[in-house]
C-alpha cells in the first residue's frame, strides 16, 4: 500500500503537466456572437398577435385585482403568465403548416410536370402553372410569375422562391428546376414527375412522425389542466393554500410552478423536430460560413 503513494503522486504531477501544457496552448478566436437588436417594450407588444395583447390585458387585470382582494402579490404575475403562456405551451407547433406547404409543392411539381409534357418551355410553364397552384403556396409561386415577368433570370427568380418557402424540399424542387433551366433538355418533366413521387413519400414521412409527436403534447396538455384544475379547486378552499400565504411561502410557490413551466417547454423542446438544412440560397450561405468559423 505504501509503495503505490509514489506511482500515485508521480501520476498526479504527470497528469499536472499536462494540464499546464494544455492551458498554455492559444485557442483559436472565436467568432463574434451575432449582435440582435434589442426592441423596446412598446414594440414587442405591437409585433404580438392581437390575441395574445388581449390575453395579455386581461391577464394583467386579473392579476391586479387577484392581488388586491386576496393580499397574494404574487398574482400579479402568476396570473398574466398563466394566461398567455399556457396557451402558447400546450398548443401543438407549427409543424402541420410546413407539412400543408410541403404537399402543396408536391402537388404543384406534379402540374409543373404535366405542363412540361405539352413541349411549351420552362418560364411559359412556371407561369401557367399559378391558376392550379395551391393555397399554401400560391403567395410564393405568384411572386416567381411576377419575377419571371420583369425580366429577372429563371435562375435568380428559382433562388428567390426557394427562399420564400425555406425548406430543405423546396430547395430540391428549386434545384431541379435550376438545372433544367441551365440545360433545356427534354427530360425535365419525367425528373420533376419522380420528384413529385419523392415529395409525396417525404409528406407521408412528415405526418407519421408529427403523428408520434402529437402524443407526449396530448398527454402534458391533459396533466396540464387536470393540475390547473385541481390547484383552482384546492385554492377555493383556503386551506390547502394557506402555508403559501406568507412571503417566503409566496416565493416558494414561484419557485415550484417555475419548475413545473420548465418541465413542460423542456418536453415541448422535445418534441418539436428540427428541420433540415438548405443548400440553395441566403440561409444555405449563412449555414456555410458559420460552419467554416
Amino acid at each position: 500500500m505504501i509503495a503505490l503513494i509514489p506511482g500515485l503522486g508521480g501520476a498526479l504531477v504527470v497528469a499536472g503537466l499536462i494540464g499546464v501544457n494544455m492551458g498554455l496552448r492559444k485557442s483559436p478566436d472565436r467568432p463574434p456572437a451575432p449582435t440582435r437588436m434589442r426592441l423596446p417594450l412598446a414594440a414587442r407588444l405591437g409585433a404580438t398577435s392581437p390575441r395574445t395583447r388581449a390575453l395579455l390585458i386581461a391577464g394583467v387585470g386579473a392579476g391586479l385585482l387577484t392581488a388586491l382582494l386576496t393580499g397574494w402579490f404574487v398574482a400579479a404575475l402568476l396570473v398574466p403568465a398563466v394566461v398567455v403562456g399556457l396557451p402558447i405551451l400546450l398548443s401543438a407547433p407549427p409543424a402541420g403548416s410546413k407539412i400543408e406547404r410541403v404537399e402543396a409543392l408536391e402537388e404543384w411539381t406534379r402540374s409543373l410536370s404535366g405542363v412540361l409534357t405539352v413541349g411549351v418551355g420552362l418560364e411559359q410553364a412556371l407561369i401557367a402553372t399559378l391558376r392550379s397552384t395551391p393555397d399554401a403556396i400560391r403567395p410564393e409561386v405568384t411572386h416567381l410569375v411576377a419575377r419571371l415577368r420583369a425580366r429577372w433570370g429563371t435562375e435568380d427568380a428559382l433562388r428567390a422562391f426557394a427562399d420564400e418557402i425555406d425548406d430543405a424540399t423546396g430547395d430540391l424542387v428549386a434545384a431541379n428546376l435550376i438545372l433544367g433551366a441551365r440545360r433545356r433538355g427534354a427530360g425535365l418533366a419525367s425528373v420533376l414527375e419522380a420528384l413529385a413521387e419523392s415529395v409525396a413519400a417525404d409528406v407521408r414521412a412528415r405526418r407519421e412522425i408529427e403523428a408520434d409527436r402529437a402524443k407526449p403534447r396530448a398527454t402534458a396538455r391533459y396533466v396540464t389542466l387536470i393540475t390547473v384544475g385541481v390547484l383552482l379547486v384546492l385554492g377555493l378552499t383556503g386551506q390547502y393554500i394557506q402555508p403559501y400565504s406568507s412571503p417566503v411561502g409566496q416565493v416558494i410557490l414561484v419557485v415550484l410552478l417555475s419548475m413545473y413551466v420548465a418541465t413542460l417547454v423542456w418536453m415541448r423542446a422535445m418534441a418539436t423536430g428540427k428541420p433540415l438544412p438548405r443548400f440553395i440560397g441566403a440561409a444555405a450561405t449563412r449555414q456555410q460560413e458559420v460552419s467554416r468559423t
